[in-house]
């Protein structure tokens, strides 16, 4: 307030000004030649490629009240090399580049400078300069002279220093009586906003007129004043032409509903980097990686850097990018950033970068675009000269211009080139089924002639449709974002001061609805300072009018594609979606006809003689004139909103009176068409009727929705065996299950809040909990209640927003089986739905309300695990159940038992139990699906002998019970000497009491029994398997593994079962080396780990003995004896059957179980404990045996650590 009251009292304009300052900067003849500290010690250099200081010359006007001048800053930003000086042999081409101040309040202020090349005229600089010479060259030859008459010395001087003396003195030599020495000088716009296009050319056309042999029109003051004081800052929506000195200049804003203002070309970039560089650059960025960005042009720097900043859209980017034009670089090793050398198209990535969600599909939309602009996708690595060149390319040249990729005619031709690709060919085959045209819609006003020219033209249009495919796929990634930002419950001052503390976005709710292969990029990007800035904004505008622009722009983004998919409920994917609404219409409306033409530059109130013409030499300029602007000024602040609005209504007018008729009604009616699609009638305007048959259609389309969607998710889990049954087609399956389910849980929020008197959801779940009680029984069966459902949610700390917890409800209801239940005790409560809905709300139509809870109940036909495989941080209770053997007295056990329960994401680590306490519950972090479980004792006491029939584990949420079989003693001289066993679990399917005790039907694969897995006393206990028998059992093992690898990752069981369950391939091993074993003598158990340390020992013997048949033979013998000892060695107390289990697992892994076969069939060791019927002495069996081992080896079999536990190899 106190700046623009300072500036109307001074007469001066209002911050409402196209430009701020006028800057000159160059070299200060009364201070002369100074060093340039800030570009390092560079006396090594001749004194023509040394850098000095340069001062800010001049400046127009002094200063504004509302952007103070910062002269160090400006200073240094419009030559942050210095001065340089050149002579007429050097090249001497203007460069423009731009630069931006930000403020300590993060408000930025946009350089635009041109440095150009004067004439010295001063005579002592040029002798200073002379004199620097002499001095550089007398330093040269004292450090450089070459020993006398040694010509090859002299010659490896001059390879070394790659120049030689007399090369260096010919290029970087000052003589003053024969060069003519010039200097840079550096003309500078500051301005409010960053119209750089239009900046530039202000530049380019003042340093025109000085350098062209006729004098300007007017006097340069003129010019400067009216971009000063007499051109305004088009308001948003708006454009404007005002003049240069040769000729208009135009420069556009866009409206407060399109992306924000961005004025560099996009198509530089891609030229410099290439499509698949800028997305990897991208990444970076949103991750807040540190960016080295390396160029030895300034502007390049800036658009790279601007132009990620503008991709963006809508996060704001924190600083961590650092331009560098240093000639030479080194990078600390250990240096964790992406390094961007812009120049040589080189791009140098973090370690450990996620990638982008839809990277290939993402590039490949942009790579469409591009190559309808001719811009080659891959970059062009000459980007300098290809720049020129393009503009003198035709059409048909650009066809056969094959090296880089460009195709000239329509897109579609553009997608020949990319047939090959296999995703194109997926992304064309859904194009067609949607009906999509992926022709490029041409605009509605070809015939209108656009007032920039038409290669400007382009690259707004090339920024404005690279810019919205950026933008979509962040609209697409958080469309519902809203739903998850926490809102404070305190006011807004304490609530910013305790800012640090607060959680403000559920992600854990919202992660959980996300196709997987998007987490490793969004669960760091949720962590990032900008997505918490992004969010905090969210929070802190509450209002429409005070919302951050860029915020606005992009909720009404989200709102559109919510409105879109509540109107056409599609499934929610992870399929790519690309974007459809590219609009360059208001852009090109903005550029055909300008909305405002500025005052036109005029003669000022000059001294005679001052603004005189000289040839090369930017003038002294008349400060005086320059420094105040008018007295008064039309676009001052309080009339120009006015002007710009009757500009508006003159707009309209003029707009509808150039339209036809025929035109005018297209219009009219279109506008009709698009209300009614859009707006829902509201039902207080309408009659009963009308009222009811638009309601009962909405409840008929949430009911179809509600079918198609158990339909496509129950083919969807059930996979390829659905296809095979005719239920749905092969291409449509694939969807993540997170987003199915997300897309659920979408449905089940418009059906729950249709027809609400009070439009919040919770109060349904909150009231049935305040009406029910519930208590928690022992390890029989889990009680079904919903209360406690709930409960268990609302315990959840990560879960933060009560959306968040309703979809976690929801994925545990369906894991538990219990979804369509729940929701049918939730609506029983009539008396609690007349209250809280409407009569015609879909959830108080009866026959609906049947069907859609029947439709849930289909869902019970498969097994989700939505709640465990995405809650994965969570603190779950667990209870354990350890059932000893009743016949042989378990109570008399002495020694400290130990559990170790592992899942398929993490483990417990030992857990003590306490002595004589069979049943405890313990909580830890969710173990994921449980796999295997390592039970054992300590050995300690009289009676240290404990026979396990099996232990069960419970997880107390989702209910699943997993069984553990054991049959098998813990305690030395007991069974095999085992005093711990690893047990492999399945869950069971039932939630009978019959659970409690011993599984009359065993489950399908399960820990092996007591009776197969030694040689008892008995031999008529042991089931005799013949041999065709065991190779079955063989077969049917290694084509359980061969199975589990060739099905799609998603849909793969447990392989810890396939190697060491009841019929997995550890087992089927064992009756291999079981058949034909030698009866043991009597009461002694003879294992076949006995056998397989005898066949060690023969093996180090021979060794040792150095007799060996062939090397083939010694290193199977080698490797074999080598893993039989590191068994043997290890810490663990395991028996001779678990390091039998072991071997085999070990075996598999490192494909070497058909070479140990092999060794072992041909050892004499087997002849000795095997009868002659055995399985292993028949080679013809031994060779069927090794094949069918040997189809495991194309597969990375990766055991589970329980397995493989103190084991090094």
């Amino acid at each position: 307030m106190e700046a623009a009251a300072a500036a109307a009292a001074g007469g001066s304009s209002a911050p409402g000004r196209f430009a701020d300052y006028f800057v000159i900067c160059g070299l200060d003849t009364e201070t002369g030649l100074e060093p340039d500290e800030l570009s390092g010690e560079n006396f090594e250099q001749t004194p023509l490629r040394r850098t000095f200081k340069s001062k800010v010359l001049a400046r127009y006007p002094e200063n504004v009240e509302w952007n103070p001048f910062d002269q160090d800053a400006v200073g240094m930003l419009c030559m942050p090399k210095g001065l340089a000086f050149k002579t007429q042999a050097d090249s001497r081409d203007p460069q423009f580049h731009s630069f931006i101040i930000t403020r300590e309040d993060g408000s930025r202020t946009f350089g635009f400078s041109l440095t150009f090349y004067e004439e010295v005229t001063s005579k002592q600089i040029c002798s200073a300069m002379q004199t620097l010479y002499h001095m550089h060259n007398a330093e040269y030859d004292i450090l450089h002279i070459p020993p006398t008459n040694d010509k090859e010395s002299c010659s490896s001087i001059e390879d070394c220093n790659g120049t030689s003396v007399s090369k260096l003195q010919r290029f970087n030599s000052y003589d003053i009586s024969r060069d003519t020495l010039y200097v840079s000088k550096c003309i500078c716009l500051i301005t409010p906003m960053s119209f750089m296009k239009a900046c530039k050319k202000v530049l380019e056309q003042l340093h025109q007129a000085v350098t062209s042999p006729q004098p300007p029109p007017l006097p340069l003051e003129s010019y400067i004043y009216n971009i000063l004081y007499e051109v305004p800052l088009p308001p948003a929506g708006r454009s404007l032409k005002f003049s240069g000195v040769y000729g208009p200049i135009i420069c556009q804003r866009p409206s407060t509903s399109e992306l924000p203002l961005f004025d560099f070309p996009v198509k530089e970039v891609f030229e410099l980097l290439g499509v698949e560089n800028v997305v990897q650059l991208f990444t970076c960025a949103l991750l807040e990686f540190q960016i080295l960005l390396y160029s030895q042009h300034y502007q390049r720097l800036m658009t790279v850097a601007e132009t990620i900043t503008a991709l963006m859209f809508p996060f704001q980017w924190q600083p961590y990018m650092f331009p560098s034009c240093q000639s030479k670089l080194e990078l600390p090793q250990e240096a964790n950033l992406c390094f961007v050398d812009v120049d040589n198209h080189f791009i140098e990535l973090p370690e450990d970068l996620p990638q982008f969600p839809n990277k290939l599909e993402f590039i490949q939309e942009i790579s469409e675009i591009l190559m309808a602009f001719g811009i080659p996708p891959e970059g062009n690595l000459h980007c300098n000269e290809s720049a020129s060149k393009m503009k003198n390319l035709r059409a048909c040249d650009i066809v056969s211009d094959k090296r880089n990729g460009n195709i000239a005619g329509s897109p579609l031709n553009s997608y020949e080139l990319l047939k090959e690709n296999e995703t194109i060919a997926r992304l064309q085959a859904l194009v067609k089924r949607t009906g999509v045209s992926l022709e490029k819609e041409t605009s509605s006003n070809k015939d209108l002639k656009v007032q920039c020219g038409e290669e400007e033209f382009r690259v707004y249009q090339l920024n404005i449709q690279i810019r919205e495919v950026f933008a979509n796929r962040f609209t697409q990634m958080f469309a519902d974002y809203e739903v998850f930002v926490i809102q404070p419950s305190q006011d807004k001052e304490s609530w910013f001061t305790n800012r640090e503390q607060m959680q403000n976005f559920d992600k854990a709710s919202f992660l959980s609805d996300q196709p997987e292969p998007y987490l490793p990029f969004l669960s760091r990007f949720l962590e990032t300072q900008m997505f918490a800035s992004f969010i905090d904004n969210k929070i802190m505008c509450h209002d429409e009018d005070d919302k951050d622009p860029v915020l606005r722009v992009f909720d009404s983004r989200v709102d559109k594609i919510r409105l879109l998919n509540v109107r056409t409920p599609t499934l929610r994917t992870s399929m790519y979606q690309k974007c459809t609404t590219i609009d360059e219409a208001a852009i090109e409306l903005r550029l055909v006809k300008i909305d405002h033409t500025a005052v036109h530059p005029h003669l000022l109130d000059m001294k005679i003689g001052q603004g005189k013409y000289e040839l090369g030499f930017f003038p002294k300029l008349q400060s005086d004139v320059l420094s105040i602007g008018p007295a008064s000024n039309k676009w001052t602040k309080r009339n120009a909103p006015a002007q710009w609005r009757r500009k508006d209504r003159q707009k309209q007018h003029t707009e509808h009176l150039r339209l036809d008729n025929d035109q005018r009604e297209k219009y009219i009616q279109e506008a009709r068409n698009l209300g009614s699609t859009i707006r829902q009638p509201k039902l207080s305007n309408l009659s009963p009727s009308v009222i009811a048959q638009t309601n009962w259609k909405f409840v008929e389309g949430l009911l179809k929705e509600c079918r198609n969607k158990t339909k496509r998710m129950l083919v969807e889990k059930m996979g390829r065996e659905a296809v095979e049954l005719g239920h749905g087609e092969v291409n449509i399956t694939g969807v993540e299950e997170n987003t199915l389910i997300a897309s659920l849980c979408d449905l089940l929020e418009r059906i729950w809040s249709h027809g609400l008197q009070v439009k919040q959801v919770n109060n349904v779940l909150l009231d049935s909990e305040r009406r029910k009680s519930d208590a928690s029984p022992a390890m029989s069966p889990l009680r079904i209640s919903l209360i406690q459902d709930m409960r268990h949610i609302q315990n959840i700390g990560e879960i933060k927003t009560d959306v968040g917890k309703a979809r976690a409800w929801v994925r545990l209801s369906m894991e538990k089986k219990l979804l369509s239940r729940h929701l049918k005790q939730l609506l029983s409560d009539l008396e609690l739905t007349k209250k809280l809905y409407k009569r015609y709300a879909f959830l108080r139509c009866d026959d609906e309300k049947e069907q859609f809870l029947y439709h849930l109940l289909s869902f019970n036909a498969v097994d989700y695990f939505c709640f465990t495989n995405v809650f994965t941080t969570i603190l779950i209770p667990y209870h354990i159940m350890i059932v000893p053997s009743k016949k042989l007295g378990g109570s008399m056990f002495t020694a400290n038992p130990w559990i170790c329960i592992s899942g398929e994401l993490s483990e417990t680590g030992v857990l003590q139990i306490p002595r004589n306490i069979l049943e405890m519950t313990f909580e830890c972090q969710n173990l994921g699906k449980l796999t295997t479980v390592q039970i054992g004792h300590d050995n300690s006491g009289l009676y240290a002998k404990w026979l396990v029939e099996y232990v069960m584990v419970r997880n107390e949420i989702t209910g699943h019970t997993y069984k553990f079989p054991c049959g098998r003693w813990l305690g030395k001289g007991m069974d095999d000497g085992s005093l711990e066993r690893i047990l492999v679990g399945e869950l069971l399917t039932s939630h009978t009491e019959a659970d409690e005790r011993q599984c009359r039907t065993p489950p399908l694969q399960q820990s092996p029994s007591m009776i197969r897995r030694f040689v008892t006393i008995s031999p008529n206990n042991k089931p005799k398997l013949n041999t065709g028998q065991i190779q079955e059992a063989i077969g049917e093992a290694v084509n359980g593994i061969v199975k589990h690898f060739h099905k799609p990752e998603k849909e793969r069981g447990s392989l810890t079962l396939l190697l060491c369950g009841e019929s997995g391939l550890v087992s089927a091993l064992e009756q291999v080396f079981q058949h034909g074993f030698k009866s043991p003598r009597l009461f002694k158990n003879v294992f076949i780990w006995d056998f397989l340390e005898k066949a060690q020992i023969h093996y180090e013997t021979l060794d040792q003995n150095e007799i060996v048949p062939e090397e083939n033979w010694q290193t199977r013998a080698r490797s074999f004896c080598r893993f039989v000892t590191a068994i043997n060695n290890t810490p663990r107390n395991i028996g001779k059957d678990g390091k039998f289990q072991m071997l085999v697992c070990l075996g598999a892994r490192d494909h070497l179980l058909h070479h140990w076969i092999a060794l072992l069939a041909d050892c004499p060791i087997t002849a000795q404990m095997y009868e002659d019927i055995a399985l292993i002495k028949d080679h013809t069996l031994v060779n069927s045996l090794i094949r069918v081992l040997q189809t495991l080896q194309e597969f990375n079999i990766t055991l589970e650590a329980s397995l493989v536990k103190g084991i090094d190899i």
